[in-house]
């Protein structure tokens, strides 16, 4: 594991400085390995991608997303965009490219991606419990 970039997490979405679009794979910390615990072979994996993190050059307790998937961003229409089309993230419906929360989840409610990110945006400027 090698850091290629930087990403700011958007919900289900990570959108990186270039511009481009990711749908979200996994994550972890990166965090020493440690001593064997046992407790399951799910969590020893864990601890082993948090290990592989960390010796690939992220620092203790830095986030490190992986197996994103990328969303191609072009000129094609949006009704037959491959990246719109099927069960992905986002979706094209009533006229508009709408985010869904997960992978295989319906249309009917998913909010439009521009009222989206404009709601993520306004949480991470003015957080609603900011400790004051």
């Amino acid at each position: 594991m090698r850091p290629i970039g930087e990403v700011w997490r958007i919900g289900s979405l990570l959108l990186a400085d270039s511009g481009s679009l990711y749908g979200l794979g996994q994550a972890t910390r990166a965090a020493e390995r440690g001593r064997p615990g046992y407790q399951s072979v799910s969590r020893e994996e864990r601890r082993e991608i948090a290990a592989a993190a960390l010796r690939g050059g992220y620092a203790v307790g830095e986030a490190v997303n992986f197996d994103a998937t990328p969303i191609p961003l072009d000129a094609d229409a949006p009704a037959t965009h491959s990246a719109l089309s099927g069960d992905g993230l986002l979706g094209y419906a009533s006229g508009e490219i709408r985010v869904r929360w997960k992978a295989g989840a319906p249309l009917s409610g998913a909010p439009a991606l521009s009222s989206f990110l404009t709601e993520r945006a306004d949480l991470l400027i003015n957080p609603p419990f900011s400790g004051g």
